[in-house]
């Protein structure tokens, strides 16, 4: 999921960081540019959270008009948008390189207005076509924002302030989700008129980015790096930073720009075929594939379903899967002190650990709810800590794990292998999970405790902490 968000930036330098002193801080025209940046996140939240409540109501238009199985269609609409994210992805890193950072943000938005016009007017058309191409559009969109957000919020960020500035990409996400399940319920949207209203609100992020983006500049790194505009750079960035003290930050993006074409440049192929490469790949690879199939995204898309399964009334249901939302954003919070403090790889470890132990005591409370209403509120319980032990470090690290354990030359190859990866994994989970409900019952997550136990073993054994470590020093870990 979110994160998405820190592996996505395209130029994440952590070797490259500035020897100047930064000049000027958080001005009007920062905080304009980062708003509509990152309302992009806020639609990927949305769209994650939204289609959890009205499964019964989407279910109910499909019986109604179509001779077909309404699970297997569900699944299908659940997890197209997963198909649109892989495609996002790429083409996201390839128009931000072409185009610039704000050209491909004013794309996505088009995207995103397009997917959420198809949704909302499904029903009234009588189209589940319509549905279907519109959440696979607002995949695209969402899988596209998670490359070209972050990116350019890290590039229009003072350096002493990217890494707040990168924590409220997450914090979007977060908020997004809430607010998807929040609307979903009965009183508001959660109904058989209401849920087309619902999923078609995609369009305000999307509306509103079309509107503000046009008056936002071009990432200051993208007119340096790409354009070889240092006249419109300096424009930008005094204008960014409310202040004409930038010769610190000039120099050292020229510094940045020259050791990047020192950097050697390697391919796909090249992480595949070489040792020292390849070993830091498959690490990241399995952090992605712990994140998605640690069933995470099975409770974030069925949660209500799940927590009916575990006698909550339909509506309880949908209440009790605000908490889901809330617990991520409460963590996104909680986690963004302790990354430096505890570490990469502590966090990981109690991550995956947690959601292991809370997978199996789910479980448990799955198979005593009947007849016994407080197993049912302990059902919830244990889901919402669940959640919260993925907040803790499977959320975010896998995100940033790569961009750690690469150089400048090789880390924009792994930080795409990574997050194709991620969406691939999301759209088995959404695609399977039903079925696995089906066929599995009350054991439905034992098949993600497994995982998740072999996730934990394999990241004590091979996960190295990168916490303040530099480039080099991580690098050199996997040359030995």
């Amino acid at each position: 999921m979110e994160e998405e968000i820190h592996a996505s930036s395209l130029l994440q330098r952590r070797d490259s960081l500035p020897r100047g002193t930064m000049s000027g801080g958080v001005t009007g025209a920062l905080l304009y540019a980062v708003f509509s940046a990152v309302l992009g996140m806020l639609q990927f939240g949305f769209n994650t959270g939204v289609i959890n409540s009205p499964k019964e109501f989407i279910q109910n238009f499909i019986i109604a008009n179509y001779e077909v199985d309404a699970d297997t269609l569900f699944s299908v609409i659940v997890s197209i948008f997963a198909v649109g994210g892989i495609i996002g992805c790429p083409l996201a890193s390839w128009i931000a390189d072409k185009k610039g950072r704000k050209f491909a943000l004013i794309i996505n938005a088009a995207f995103g207005v397009v997917g959420a016009v198809l949704m909302g007017f499904s029903e009234s058309a009588t189209s589940v076509a319509m549905l279907i191409i519109g959440r696979f559009l607002i995949g695209i969109n969402c899988g596209f924002a998670t490359t070209a957000s972050p990116t350019y919020v890290s590039e229009v960020a003072p350096v002493r302030l990217r890494g707040a500035f990168g924590t409220v990409n997450q914090l979007a996400v977060a908020f997004g989700l809430v607010g998807g399940q929040i609307l979903g319920i009965d009183v508001i949207m959660g109904s058989d008129e209401g849920w087309p209203w619902l999923l078609g609100l995609a369009i305000i992020p999307s509306a509103v980015q079309c509107i503000m983006l046009p008056f936002v500049p071009e990432s200051p790194r993208y007119l340096m790096f790409v354009q070889q505009d240092e006249e419109q750079t300096r424009t930008v960035l005094k204008k960014l930073r409310g202040t004409d003290d930038i010769e610190d930050e000039i120099k050292d993006m020229r510094d940045e720009e020259i050791a990047e074409k020192q950097e050697q440049k390697f391919t796909i192929g090249d992480l595949l075929r070489i040792k020292s490469l390849r070993t830091p790949l498959v690490i990241g690879i399995v952090m992605h594939l712990s994140q998605q199939l640690g069933g995470i995204n099975a409770v974030l898309y069925y949660s209500a379903t799940i927590f009916t399964s575990a006698g909550l009334s339909e509506y309880d249901a949908r209440l009790a899967s605000i908490g889901v939302g809330s617990m991520l954003f409460i963590m996104a919070l909680v986690s963004i002190p302790l990354m430096d403090r505890l570490g990469r790889r502590t966090l990981q470890l109690c991550g995956l650990g947690g959601m292991a132990v809370f997978s199996v005591l789910m479980t448990v409370a799955f198979f005593t709810y009947e007849n016994n209403y407080t197993m049912s509120i302990f059902a919830v319980i244990f889901t919402l800590l669940y959640v919260a032990f993925f907040g803790v470090g499977p959320s975010s690290i896998p995100w940033m794990i790569l961009s750690e354990m690469f150089g400048q030359g090789a880390r924009s190859a792994a930080v795409s292998v990574g997050a194709l990866v991620n969406w691939f994994a999301n759209f088995i989970v959404g695609l399977t999970f039903i079925y696995m409900s089906n066929a599995l019952g009350n054991f439905v997550f034992l098949p993600y405790t497994v995982l998740l136990i072999l996730f934990f073993i394999f990241t004590y054994l091979k996960l190295p902490e990168t916490k303040n470590r530099t480039i080099d020093e991580v690098t050199a870990l996997f040359k030995k």
